[in-house]
């Protein structure tokens, strides 16, 4: 079932409205915790879980994605072998990716992560950026937990990541941020898919400058393991031909390190890619386009449209 252009289907829904899909795999995961303990969640080796005391449930599984196991790594594993793996000059150790519901955005974000895999045995930590589309607040946020769960099981915060970030003024603990937020969720499937094991710093971003977001990079990225990840749509909700135009200019803007050519309705994770263009200015890299499209092109309306784009930065190989 598919709904306004950019959105998930929203799947089966009580009379309240609640997505009864998403419900039901929570109350799994409580029960599964009850009889288990804390992290009996299949996918989490137990020396990755040891010591966790607090798990961000999935908030959107069942309606960005599918809440069953199998059926959401057999998607994801789908998308990831629709295509060859794309032969790009540089090698990527940030990703900007799409957010939307799988049915939407997944192909392009495939694209990305299939760049990935062949990095598994090397890329152990992610560091995750995306912006927070529910509540207002200043600076980045972490979930402050120790673990995030999908339906593929826990995905293991980074602790000597997060408290370093945590140690810098602009990163604050902000659970609030996170408990409802999609942009950020929707990369861990894949991301579990492609890396298999990994530990993550997952922010949310705020009312922040994208040059102090950039400082916080700077510091986070660098080692051969640790990878970015930038989570953001592109332009929302105009006709198919109009959209198509404005986004094939915001990819000339990304590919071209521009980040002041982007304005704030070009994607709604805009902060954290200007960002990543600035660290990407400082380091000396280069940035290639690996996908570009819309909602138009997969399963929504013409009439309005939500675009998508990925993109790997890194240096020139």
């Amino acid at each position: 079932m598919t709904t306004s252009a950019g959105s998930p289907a929203h799947g089966d829904r009580d009379l309240a409205g609640r997505n009864v899909a998403a419900d039901r795999y929570v109350i799994e995961l409580e029960s599964d915790q009850r009889m288990n303990g804390p992290f009996g969640v299949a996918g989490a080796g137990p020396d990755s879980i040891a010591g966790m005391a607090t798990v961000r449930p999935a908030a959107v599984a069942g309606m960005f994605y599918p809440a069953d196991p199998h059926e959401l790594r057999t998607s994801i594993e789908r998308l990831l072998t629709a295509e060859p793996s794309p032969e790009i000059d540089i090698r990527p150790t940030m990703l900007i990716v799409p957010h939307a519901g799988y049915v939407y955005s997944g192909p392009i974000a495939a694209s990305a992560y299939r760049l990935l895999q062949a990095t598994a045995d090397i890329v152990k930590r992610v560091v995750l950026l995306g912006p927070s589309h529910f509540v207002e607040f200043t600076g980045l946020a972490t979930p402050g937990v120790d673990a995030l769960a999908t339906p593929l099981g826990l995905v293991p915060a980074d602790h000597d990541l997060t408290s370093k970030g945590e140690a810098l003024d602009v990163v604050v603990p902000g659970s609030a941020a996170h408990a409802r937020e999609h942009s950020l969720e929707v990369q861990l499937p894949f991301l579990q898919v492609a890396l298999g094991e990994f530990t993550t710093l997952a922010l949310a971003t705020g009312d922040v400058a994208s040059e102090a977001v950039a400082d916080v990079l700077d510091q986070m990225i660098g080692a051969p393991d640790v990878i970015g990840v930038i989570s953001s749509d592109l332009s929302h909700y105009l006709d198919y031909e109009t959209a198509c135009h404005r986004d094939a200019r915001t990819a000339e803007a990304i590919i071209g390190l521009r980040p002041d050519d982007l304005a704030g309705d070009d994607a709604c994770g805009r902060i954290a890619v200007q960002a990543a263009l600035l660290l990407a200015q400082r380091r000396g890299w280069s940035c290639r386009l690996l996908a570009l499209g819309n909602s138009g092109d997969t399963a929504g309306s013409l009439d309005r449209v939500v675009g998508y784009g990925a993109f790997a930065l890194g240096p020139e190989t």
